[in-house]
């Protein structure tokens, strides 16, 4: 194999790896969204982490975040929750780091 071949296919690797972790941090930072959402609207317990679910689930919707936060946004609206738009967004930032750090950390 050539240094070239060698090359590209390090990069590849390091790509699929990358890839990996990313998927695994969005869907752990989904559930931990879903978590905190679910305790403003008052859910416990069960209805709590199946809300958590249905987060995580709403991330297969359509590539990128913005099915996440319509969820969120949809339901926080439906129960009457106070947070705007940027404070969901900036919660779910804050929760990537958290998630990657975790993640890389394992």
């Amino acid at each position: 194999m050539s240094g070239m071949d060698e090359r590209s296919e390090a990069y590849e690797n390091k790509f699929a790896h990358d890839e990996e972790l990313r998927f695994k941090a969005e869907a752990r930072r989904n559930k931990m969204l879903g978590l905190w959402a679910a305790d403003l609207m008052g859910k416990e317990g069960d209805d709590a982490e199946a809300y958590a679910k249905e987060v995580i689930v709403a991330d297969f919707e359509e590539a990128g975040d913005d099915d996440v936060f319509r969820k969120v946004r949809r339901d926080f609206d439906a129960a009457g929750v106070d947070q705007s738009d940027h404070q969901i967004r900036r919660h779910m930032d804050e929760l990537m780091h958290v998630a990657m750090k975790q993640i890389i950390s394992e």
